[in-house]
C-alpha cells in the first residue's frame, strides 16, 4: 500500500479519501493519459526558440576580425577535463590573451576564463534531477564592473519552464536586478506556445518595470518556423529549412515599433524600424561554410576548414555596402592530446551544458 494512501481512521485520512480530492485526483490522471497520448515532445525553450536559424545557419556567434590562434589540451574525455589558451591580434571584441579551464560530468559542469587584463568570467551547472538544472554566470572586471546570474531550468516531456535572475540584491533594503520566467508548451506534436514575463529594477529609488512577451513555434518535417512578439511593440520571426542532407537555409526578419507603447498614445510619431537577415549553412567533408547578408548592406561568411584531424582554419570576412567597410579574420585552433587518450573508448559525459 502506497504511502499517500491513508486509511480514512488516521488523522489525516480525510485529506485524501473526501469526494473532492478523489475527483481532482482522477481528473488529473484522466488529463496526464490524454496528454501522454498525444506523443508531444519538448519544445526547447524560449531563448532558443530560434536556434535552427540563428544559432545553426547564422554566423553572428562565429564570426571575428583580425588574427586568432586557440590552443586545447585534453587531460580526459570522461570525465572532460581541458585548459586552453587564445591569443588574438588586430580583433575589435577579443582581448590579447585569454586562459579557460573546463570541467564536465554527468553532474556538474564547470568553466573558468581569465584574460591579460584581468576580467574573469566563470560557469556552473548542477544537474539535480534529469529534468532540472541550476546554471550561474559570474563576471568580474577591473573598474566595479561585475554580473551575476541565476538560470534554473525544468525540462519536461513537453515543456520546458525557466526562471533566471541577473545581479539580484538585496542589500539595499529592497530588492533589486532583473527576474525573467518564461515557459514553452506543445500543444501538439507540431506547434508550441510560450510566454516570458520580465521584473526588473534598477534601484530602490526607481520604480519596478515589467513586460510580457509570447512565442510560437510550428515544427514541420524539415522546415521550422518561429514568432516572439515582445512588449513596446517589437516583433521576431524566423525560418529554417533543410534543402538537402547537408544545406540549411534560414531568414530572420526584427520589426521595431518604438513609441508604439507610449509615445504613440501621447501624440509622438511611431518609428518603425526593421532588419532581414537571410543566410545559408553547407556542410563538406571536411569543411563547414556559413553566408549571411542582411538588408543593411552587410554581407558575411565564415569557412571552417579542419585540414588535419587536431589541426582547424576559419577565416571569417564581412562588408559594410553602406559604410563602406570590410573585416577579416583568421583563424587556427589546434586540439592536443596523448595517444592514451585518443584510443579512449569510454563514452563522453552527458555534461549539463
Amino acid at each position: 500500500m502506497s504511502s499517500m494512501a491513508l486509511e480514512k481512521d488516521t488523522p489525516l485520512g480525510f485529506l485524501y479519501n473526501n469526494s473532492v480530492t478523489v475527483a481532482l485526483a482522477d481528473t488529473y490522471t484522466s488529463f496526464s493519459e490524454r496528454r501522454a497520448a498525444l506523443g508531444l515532445s519538448n519544445p526547447g525553450t524560449v531563448e532558443n526558440i530560434a536556434r535552427e536559424v540563428q544559432r545553426d545557419v547564422f554566423l553572428n556567434n562565429y564570426t571575428f576580425s583580425g588574427l586568432r590562434a586557440d590552443l586545447t589540451k585534453a587531460f580526459s574525455i570522461s570525465p572532460l577535463f581541458q585548459v586552453s589558451h587564445a591569443f588574438s591580434m588586430g580583433s575589435q571584441g577579443l582581448p590579447p590573451y585569454t586562459f579557460a579551464a573546463l570541467f564536465g560530468t554527468n553532474k556538474i559542469f564547470m568553466q573558468g576564463n581569465v584574460d591579460n587584463e584581468g576580467q574573469l568570467a566563470t560557469r556552473f551547472n548542477y544537474r539535480w534531477t534529469p529534468s532540472l538544472v541550476t546554471k550561474t554566470q559570474v563576471q568580474i572586471a577591473p573598474g566595479n564592473q561585475s554580473m551575476m546570474q541565476f538560470d534554473n531550468e525544468y525540462t519536461g516531456d513537453d515543456f520546458t519552464a525557466s526562471l533566471k535572475t541577473l545581479n539580484p540584491s538585496m542589500i539595499d533594503g529592497g530588492l533589486t536586478g532583473i527576474f525573467i520566467g518564461s515557459y514553452l508548451q506543445s500543444v501538439t506534436p507540431s506547434l508550441a506556445l510560450g510566454l516570458e514575463a520580465i521584473w526588473q529594477r534598477a534601484a530602490l529609488n526607481q520604480g519596478p518595470e515589467t513586460a510580457l512577451s509570447y512565442c510560437a513555434k510550428y515544427k514541420g518535417s524539415d522546415w521550422v518556423a518561429s514568432a516572439q512578439l515582445a512588449a513596446g511593440g517589437a516583433i521576431s520571426t524566423s525560418y529554417w529549412r533543410r534543402l538537402t542532407d547537408k544545406v540549411e537555409a534560414g531568414v530572420d526578419l526584427n520589426l521595431q515599433f518604438a513609441g508604439l507603447s507610449g509615445a504613440g498614445m501621447m501624440g509622438g510619431p511611431v518609428r518603425k524600424e526593421g532588419v532581414t537577415t537571410v543566410g545559408a549553412k553547407y556542410d563538406f567533408r571536411m569543411s563547414t561554410f556559413r553566408a549571411q547578408v542582411d538588408s543593411t548592406g552587410k554581407l558575411s561568411c565564415l569557412l571552417e576548414k579542419r585540414v588535419a584531424p587536431m589541426v582547424q582554419l576559419t577565416f571569417a570576412s564581412e562588408m559594410d555596402h553602406v559604410k563602406g567597410a570590410a573585416k577579416i579574420g583568421l583563424a587556427v585552433s589546434i586540439e592536443a592530446g596523448s595517444e592514451e587518450l585518443q584510443e579512449q573508448q569510454a563514452a563522453p559525459a552527458q555534461i549539463p551544458f
